[in-house]
């Protein structure tokens, strides 16, 4: 059976810029092939997807394009469901027609999901309108490169045009460009801007007189991709004046998926790009030992949980049992406020929980509240923390330990920004044992006090801390550091 294709506009910039009919799009398809100018995070909303970047780069755009037309073709004919997934806009200077046009001749089915242009995004993200009452009733969107020439043709018919004039793509050919429009009768002092890595946490502006905005860019060394702006209405800066509280902070979250997606996500509403790197990911074991502890839950009087991925994997395994939630007699423990949320969100609400959110603090809680006649149940991870049980044993107490997860690595990447955030220290061990590094000036911030250790293995001294070890507890020490430092500017 043939399968479909949609056209999907990333929008420009940060992933959030992408729209809801694009992000249901990505969540559904089984394969997404990709521009390397995207926001990687989009790749977070099709987390099973086959993913193929098509990064295309000058000079080879005919050959590779030709390549990515073969490529759609060949995983809608095998079945798939499809998505081309471009930045910005698919028909503006995206050659989404051409794409189309290919599709169309082999019979298979397209659909088409607008983007945000940067043609018009990225000035107004940089305070400048395309159009404004008196100074512009239209504006032109303008390639800034053909294939024959790095300057637009006619530009001396853009000139004498009137409205805003938006070059996409254009930042090699600024110098062109400007004297392009000049000679065409365009003055000097029109107000010209380049707005470079628009609807992100880099972008930088420059703004000048059309006779010196190429001097002015190039000495600013900005780096591509670029939007130029020319005409009156680059003269007005209406530039936000309000910015949440870490904007332009730049967050790495060093995590398991399900932790990692949550934390990120609340940092993002925040105004952090904060986005995942590596970390681990979580493989569900399935082992006589637990089929073993599961039939005998009655027998229990207490089950003790360790983390979020812990509580969300007994659950699970509950549902695959079809063990009903009321038939529970156990007293839950659990670890800190994550892994009671976890277990709250399913009428599950856990009658033990340290002050302190350690494994450590956990123990000592159990050896306090149980006795001869209790049993435990602990359900955690196969690397779970060795403090657990020498204070259960010391105690006399009867527990079985059961391993219902394993870490598994992702593979490590450097990492080069403002903060690295790791929410325990299996996090650290598969982050750096996978090769990942951290910058020159990225602060690690540890959920507590056995992740921080686990750092200081790795050559790490002085972590941010949270007083509580929670992903709450991370963002409000992240706010109170980012204020701190802005206070101090």
């Amino acid at each position: 059976m043939t399968g479909t294709v949609t056209l999907v506009g990333a929008g420009c910039g940060d992933f959030d810029l992408i729209t809801l009919r694009g992000r249901e799009a990505l969540s559904g398809c089984d394969t997404v092939i990709y521009d390397s100018l995207i926001d990687m995070r989009l790749l977070e909303f099709c987390p099973d997807a086959e993913k193929i970047c098509v990064g295309k780069r000058a000079g080879r755009h005919s050959a590779a394009q030709e390549e990515i037309n073969a490529l759609l073709v060949e995983k809608a004919l095998s079945g798939r469901n499809v998505v081309r997934l471009k930045g910005g806009d698919p028909f503006v200077f995206g050659r989404g027609g051409e794409e189309i046009l290919t599709l169309s001749e082999r019979g298979i089915p397209f659909s088409i999901v607008p983007g945000v242009t940067s043609c018009v995004a990225v000035p107004e993200l940089a305070g400048i309108p395309v159009t404004h009452r008196r100074s512009a009733r239209s504006f032109h969107v303008i390639t800034g490169h053909t294939a024959d020439s790095c300057t637009p043709e006619s530009l001396e018919k853009y000139a004498g045009i009137g409205g805003t004039l938006v070059f996409l793509m254009g930042l090699n050919s600024l110098d062109g460009i400007a004297h392009g429009l000049i000679s065409g009768g365009m003055s000097g002092d029109t107000p010209a801007a380049v707005i470079s890595q628009g609807a992100t946490i880099r972008q930088r502006t420059v703004r000048a007189p059309l006779s010196e905005i190429a001097e002015k860019a190039g000495a600013a060394e900005l780096p591509s991709p670029a939007v130029i702006v020319v005409g009156e209405t680059a003269g007005f800066d209406f530039s936000p004046t309000y910015a949440p509280p870490l904007a332009g902070v730049s967050i790495a979250v060093i995590s398991s998926p399900e932790t990692g997606r949550k934390l990120a996500k609340a940092l993002c509403r925040l105004g952090a790009y904060a986005f995942r790197a590596g970390g681990m990911d979580i493989r569900e074991l399935h082992t006589e030992a637990i089929d073993k502890a599961l039939s005998r839950l009655g027998e229990y009087t207490h089950i003790a949980l360790t983390s979020p991925n812990g509580a969300r994997i007994f659950l699970k395994k509950l549902r695959a049992k079809r063990i009903d939630l009321r038939s529970l007699t156990s007293a839950f423990a659990v670890v800190g406020k994550g892994t009671a949320a976890v277990l709250e969100q399913n009428g599950i609400f856990p009658e033990l929980i340290p002050e302190e959110y350690n494994t450590a603090a956990l123990g000592r809680l159990l050896c306090d509240r149980l006795g001869e006649a209790d049993r435990l149940l602990i359900m955690r991870s196969a690397d779970g923390s060795r403090e657990l049980t020498p204070a259960l044993d010391s105690a006399g107490i009867t527990y079985d330990d059961v391993r219902i997860y394993e870490p598994e690595s992702p593979g490590g990447a450097p990492v080069d920004s403002d903060l690295a955030v790791f929410t325990s220290a299996g996090a650290v061990r598969s982050f750096f044992g996978s090769g990942g590094s951290l910058g020159y000036g990225t602060a690690p911030v540890a959920i507590g006090k056995i992740t921080a250790g686990e750092l200081e293995k790795h050559g790490f001294t002085g972590c941010i801390i949270p007083e509580e070890s929670s992903t709450d507890g991370i963002i409000n020490t992240i706010l109170g550091a980012v204020k701190c430092r802005d206070s101090d500017v």
